[in-house]
């Protein structure tokens, strides 16, 4: 729970204090009603009936409504509940003073008071609430029975809502105004005063009418101006059951949204939170959420953490990979980012998703110019102090056309509509793992060359590892401070080379986690007056570099891609394992031209070097380019990922496993059949294989006819994805030996 509001003026018996709730649960918070009020002021002011007077009962009113008002965050209206919510704003005061008077004859009461007068004091309350910044429940909707339920359409609340004095007023509708969903939505959505709020209806409906209610809800309402409570009382059940149900309906109608193509998952993700929270933390302008608490207590009473110490940072680097796999970066300063950047973003030039690695200009045909603008927005989810730059911040982005609008070429938004597809339509999630190999050079002491590898030993050398150990070490550390967990560490068979093995994670946060590896060994190494380089072939008679990755599919808690002991299951595959496996097997040729981006992607991938040449998958065999993987301690059979060899440092992370997804949902979708595994040496086998592309060319010229991936990913994504590709080729054909120069830059 974020917070509790309490309205304590119900007349329940056993009743605890809004003390005592304080003392209990700190994030409470007082709601006043106004009638409440009311009732007691008239009590006050009547007591001597020959001298009370109208004008002394609206000053008392009034005055005590202000200074309750300093210890509240909202106030309360009952009106639609009690009666109707015509309200007029322009009521007189001569009428509401003679409905007074006959108020305060015996055996009268303000109670049942006449419209004029009830009004008035509904315009009286909104009147302190606006002046006081807090905004006002207004009770819409369920009502007591007998009552005219036309008029407790909030349609009628428009008069009030044009009315000059009351522009700056923000009402919420409680319990969405049920039966009057659609009307209560369309004023959200033309009334910037208006808010909604679906407490109550939570438990009045069955799961499926609270589905139908939420989502028509989301055909017309700003997602940031829906509200949920749980609205119970007394009962406890009741409180749980709210947000049990309301998590669960909202889950099941922003994955159709998704689904549908009118969110993309991060957004739906922060919809989600905003209703069942943020929303309300803002209306309400809560000083403390409960979530936010824990988390700042965790992070300040972690003494290990660098990104604890905030006080000293000066500026923000905004970080992204571009088509080729460059990492490209802004950097603002901090104050300008807490107030412009973090919100708005900052303009970066459309073309910056055309350029290749040997020129900053738009590739030719890319369908990207120096015309137009989009924003980089920053994720307020991956922000952490730079371990090796304490004063500044570094924080991955997302491209919009415009702040809330993802740009159709961002290779983040792009993945993360993928995913949001495949939970949607099968209800999975993707996670993957890198093993990222680099080199680690020295300069040439005889000048023969620029650069040199940092040590000669062997694969899993001690010596090579002790060579480089302080270095690697430190790099463990500060991808550890910045969320990214390393699972091992070894010098690799290349004469100072060396790989990184990252953890399991959603394919989202492997991507970022990739990323950050690379822009974390880059720095640190350089520090040392080092280089290192993810590029695949950068020694023509030494090993090449990859970014091996290994990928499985998961409901929940499970691993789906791992067979049992069923008919479906075959190679130790799950049936949807078989068919996702098999739309990455089908697609892999155009696969390359995502994992595989340079000329020189294609030097490493040779047979017989463990780089998957050939066109074939296999169980265990490291010579093939997709291979399933048997998890330590269980039988033989038992598959739980696959890992595609095909992939290298230079790839864009992101668009890399878009691709992967991609496939693998077609695969699904068409429930396509895995043909055998090659459970040996492909180059011996007695029917020769088929090689995969063995160029850039090649993998381009079959993305190019892979329809089903443009319409995946994205027609104008790929189409400049393939101009940048063409542009690589073009390019690198005229060159000599370019190695050295993509060393420093990849």
């Amino acid at each position: 729970m974020s917070a509790v509001l309490i309205d304590d003026s119900l007349p329940l018996d056993k009743t605890c204090s809004f003390d005592w709730h304080k003392s209990v649960f700190p994030n409470a918070f007082r709601i006043l009603q106004i009638e409440t009020l009311t009732e007691n002021v008239f009590k006050e002011v009547v007591g001597n009936r020959d001298k009370c007077t109208f004008d002394d009962f609206v000053d008392r009113f009034m005055s005590t409504l202000k200074e309750y008002s300093k210890q509240v965050v909202a106030l309360k209206s009952m009106a639609g509940y009690h009666g109707a919510l015509d309200i007029d704003p322009q009521v007189a005061k001569s009428e509401a003073e003679n409905a007074f008077k006959r108020c305060i004859q015996p055996c009268a009461s303000i109670c049942n008071a006449e419209k004029c007068l009830s009004d008035y004091i509904f315009l009286c309350g909104l009147k302190v609430a606006t002046e006081c910044g807090l905004p006002l429940q207004v009770h819409t909707g369920f009502t007591k029975r007998g009552s005219d339920l036309v008029l407790i359409n909030p349609l009628h609340l428009c008069p009030v809502l044009e009315d000059q004095q009351f522009t700056k007023s923000r009402l919420v509708l409680l319990h969405a105004s049920y039966p009057f969903l659609k009307e209560a939505a369309y004023l959200s959505n033309q009334y910037p005063q208006v808010y909604l709020d679906f407490g109550l209806a939570v438990t009045k409906f069955s799961f499926k009418g609270l589905f139908s209610a939420v989502n028509e809800l989301l055909e017309t309402a700003p997602l940031n101006k829906i509200l949920f409570s749980t609205d119970a009382y007394a009962f406890p059940e009741a409180i749980f059951l709210g947000i049990k149900w309301a998590r669960e309906v909202l889950l099941q109608v922003l994955q159709c949204t998704c689904a549908s193509g009118d969110l993309y998952f991060d957004e739906a993700l922060e919809a989600a939170s905003d209703i069942l929270g943020g929303n309300a933390n803002n209306l309400y302008q809560l000083s403390h959420a409960p979530n936010d608490t824990l988390n700042q207590v965790s992070k300040e009473t972690d003494p290990s953490s660098t990104n604890n110490h905030k006080t000293g940072v000066k500026y923000v680097r905004l970080l992204w990979s571009d088509s080729s796999g460059q990492r490209r970066c802004r950097v603002v300063p901090k104050e300008r980012f807490e107030k412009v950047v973090k919100t708005h973003g900052v303009g970066l030039t459309t073309c910056c998703m055309g350029m290749s690695s040997h020129v900053d200009g738009p590739a030719k045909d890319c369908g990207l110019n120096a015309v137009g603008e989009i924003r980089i927005l920053p994720d307020s989810e991956s922000k952490w102090i730079i371990p090796w730059s304490l004063e500044e911040e570094l924080t991955l982005v997302d491209m919009h056309m415009t702040p809330g609008s993802p740009w159709e070429y961002c290779p983040r938004s792009t993945l993360k509509r993928l995913s949001a597809v495949l939970q949607a339509e099968f209800g999975l999630v993707m996670k993957a793992g890198f093993e990222s190999e680099f080199y680690i050079l020295k300069p040439d002491p005889e000048a023969k060359l620029k650069w040199v590898g940092l040590d000669n030993s062997s694969y899993c050398s001690s010596l090579s590892f002790d060579a480089a150990s302080d270095l690697l070490f430190e790099i463990s550390a500060a991808l550890s401070l910045m969320d990214v967990n390393v699972q091992q560490l070894h010098a690799e068979a290349g004469c100072g080379q060396y790989e990184i093995s990252l953890n399991y994670e959603p394919c989202l946060k492997a991507a970022d986690d990739v990323l950050i590896l690379r822009e974390t060994v880059k720095a640190l190494v350089q520090r040392r007056r080092l280089l290192a380089t993810f590029l695949p072939k950068l020694f023509p008679n030494d090993i090449g570099s990859g970014s091996h990755v290994h990928v499985s599919l998961w409901a929940g808690d499970k691993n789906v891609f791992q067979g049992d002991s069923s008919e479906a299951s075959h190679y130790g595959i799950s049936k949807i394992g078989q068919e996702f496996l098999a739309g990455v097997f089908h697609h892999l040729p155009s696969i390359l031209a995502f994992t595989a981006p340079l000329p020189n992607s294609y030097d490493r991938i040779k047979p017989q070097t463990w780089s998957g040449a050939h066109y074939c998958w296999g169980r265990e065999n490291r010579e093939a380019p997709l291979r399933t993987s048997c998890p330590p301690g269980t039988d033989l059979g038992v598959v739980s990922n696959f890992e595609l060899k095909s992939f290298d440092g230079c790839a864009n992370p992101h668009l890399g496993l878009a691709a992967i997804l991609a496939a693998g949902i077609d695969g699904m979708r068409r429930h396509m059949k895995l043909s055998e595994p090659i459970d040996n040496d492909p180059s011996l086998v007695e029917e020769s294989l088929k090689l995969l592309p063995t160029s850039l060319d090649q993998s381009t010229r079959e993305l190019e006819q892979n329809s089903v991936l443009k319409q995946l990913i994205g027609t104008s994504l790929v189409k400049c994805i393939i101009a940048v590709r063409q542009s690589e080729i073009e390019f690198y054909k005229k060159e000599g030996d370019v190695a050295r120069m993509l060393a420093e830059r990849y």
